[in-house]
């Protein structure tokens, strides 16, 4: 556990030995056998123990890290070794989306022409494979595998939860705003916007989700189209929640009195991360909804 320290505020502040990284180091383990268990079969015992072990250490050790930024630890090269390890977390990320955004793009572009016979490179495929099969976006694959469905289309909850997401963005500045000009009523207001509207955000795709099984009959196996869909809009939201979460954090730390107009990398961390929610759902909105 990381103590009290008598390192001067203009040295680089280095804690004392802390059992946090082998306690996470065991719970990603416990949890990845725990899912290759339920894989194969198993029960989720080991699943869920890893899954405690995970957050029992992400409220330790960020716990830890609050503490240390309180007690005036950390100096301005610390700082600057917090933005880069956040601008180092958003770029993979990024590349994360980015390998989504690939495989949708190539089923697009070049599986389904090829399987379609629409280039050289496909007659042969379509011939020997499906020689009935038309290439079409959405597809629910050669032979009809992916069964009936009806694609998600733009407007509608779609083109809502995109407004919704971008005032997020608003209203997050506006908070940023308030807290640079020492206006804590607009910083935390902001704030508790920016998170309802989070929580907003992803109550309305809960209820897209449902739409699209029980109505549109759009399910992860509705062909490439179907998988495609959630695997982007699912990991999505899944950060959509992350970002909620950090941002309530913040919000709680804000009433207790945390942070000053020029110390608070924290929300600026947690602003830039939200942001980027923000653009990748662009790129949803565009890609997977419009075109």
């Amino acid at each position: 556990m990381t103590h009290a320290s008598t390192h001067a505020p203009d040295h680089y502040y280095v804690p004392h030995q802390s059992y946090w990284p082998i306690i996470a180091s065991i719970g990603l383990f416990t949890l990845m056998l725990g899912g290759a268990t339920v894989l194969n079969g198993g029960g989720n015992t080991l699943l869920l123990a890893g899954a405690v072990l995970i957050l029992l250490t992400m409220f330790g050790w960020f716990g830890t890290v609050v503490y240390e930024s309180e007690r005036g630890l950390y100096s301005d090269q610390m700082d600057r070794s917090f933005r880069w390890g956040m601008g180092w977390f958003i770029f993979s990320e990024v590349m994360f989306f980015a390998a989504f955004f690939g495989a949708l793009f190539y089923a697009r572009q070049y599986a389904v022409p090829w399987l379609g016979g629409e280039t050289s490179h496909g007659v042969l495929t379509q011939s020997l494979l499906w020689p009935q099969y038309e290439a079409a976006w959405p597809t629910n694959g050669p032979g009809d595998i992916g069964g009936f469905f009806a694609p998600m289309r733009p407007w509608g909850l779609p083109a809502l939860n995109t407004l919704i997401l971008l005032s997020s963005g608003a209203t997050i500045t506006w908070a940023h705003w308030g807290l640079v000009e020492n206006r804590r009523g607009q910083w935390l207001k902001g704030l508790a916007a920016t998170i309802v509207l989070g929580v907003l955000f992803l109550t309305l795709q809960a209820v897209e989700y449902r739409h699209a099984y029980q109505d549109l009959y759009l399910t992860l196996g509705s062909g490439i189209y179907g998988s495609t869909f959630f695997m982007l809009t699912g990991f999505h939201g899944l950060h959509v929640t992350i970002g909620a979460i950090i941002l309530t954090v913040i919000l709680l730390r804000g009433l207790a009195g945390h942070f000053t107009p020029q110390r608070h990398f924290a929300f600026e961390a947690a602003a830039w991360y939200w942001h980027f929610v923000d653009v990748v759902w662009l790129g949803l909105f565009i890609f997977v909804y419009w075109l």
